[in-house]
C-alpha cells in the first residue's frame, strides 16, 4: 500500500492540497490553451490574407517576366538577373506567447538597391524587379506566420495533453483519494466514539 494512502489526517491534508494544484493546473492550462487557440486562428487568417496576395501577386509579376523576356530577350533578363545580391537584409527574432516562442522577421525592403543601369534597360524589366520585390516581401511575411502556426499548434497539443492529463487522471485520482481517506478516518471516529461509549458505561457500573 501506497504510503500516502494510510488513512491518517496528516495524508488528508497533502491529498486535500494536491487536489486543489491539480484544479488549479488544469485551470491554467485551460486558459492557456484557449489563448494559444486565440492567437492560433488570427495566424490563419493573416496567412489566408498573405497567401491570397502572394498568389496574385506571383501572377502578375510572372506575367511581368514574360513581358521583359519578349522586350529585352531572355539572355539579357538571365545576364541582369545574375546582378541580383544574395539577401542578407533578414533578422530574425524571437517573442514569447505563453511560453512559445514564435520568430518575429524583420525585413528591411529598403537594401533591394538597383544592380543594373536605366540606360541598358527598358522599363518592362522596371516593372517585373518591383512585382518580383512585392512577391519575396510577402514571402517572408509569410513564412514568419506559418512558422509561428505549426509552433502554436505543437504547443496547444502539448498543453492539451497535459490539461486531459490532469483532468482525467489526476483529479479523479487525489479526489478519490481523499474520499476514501475521510472516510476511513470518519469510520476510526464513529469506533473510537463507540469505545468511548462502552468503557463510561462499564465505569458506571
Amino acid at each position: 500500500m501506497d504510503p500516502r494512502e494510510f488513512p491518517t489526517k496528516g495524508n488528508l491534508m497533502l491529498a486535500k492540497n494536491s487536489l486543489v494544484l491539480a484544479r488549479q493546473g488544469y485551470d491554467l492550462m485551460d486558459k492557456k490553451r484557449n489563448i494559444l487557440l486565440k492567437e492560433l486562428m488570427s495566424l490563419i487568417n493573416e496567412a489566408k490574407d498573405i497567401q491570397e496576395q502572394i498568389d496574385t501577386t506571383f501572377t502578375r509579376a510572372y506575367a511581368c517576366l514574360q513581358h521583359a523576356n519578349i522586350d529585352m530577350g531572355i539572355s539579357k533578363v538571365q545576364e541582369l538577373a545574375f546582378t541580383v545580391p544574395i539577401e542578407d537584409s533578414i533578422v530574425i527574432q524571437t517573442r514569447s506567447i505563453m511560453g512559445t516562442e514564435i520568430p518575429h522577421v524583420k525585413y528591411d525592403s529598403k537594401q533591394n538597391k538597383l544592380t543594373y543601369s536605366f540606360g541598358s534597360t527598358g522599363e518592362s524589366i522596371d516593372i517585373a524587379r518591383e512585382a518580383f520585390r512585392e512577391v519575396k516581401e510577402l514571402t517572408v511575411k509569410l513564412s514568419a506566420v506559418e512558422n509561428s502556426a505549426y509552433r502554436l499548434a505543437a504547443n496547444i497539443k502539448k498543453t492539451q495533453k497535459r490539461a486531459n492529463a490532469l483532468k482525467n487522471i489526476t483529479i479523479p485520482m487525489y479526489t478519490n483519494l481523499v474520499y476514501t481517506i475521510n472516510n476511513a478516518l470518519e469510520e476510526k471516529e464513529r469506533e473510537e466514539f463507540t469505545r468511548l461509549k462502552v468503557i463510561k458505561k462499564m465505569q458506571g457500573k
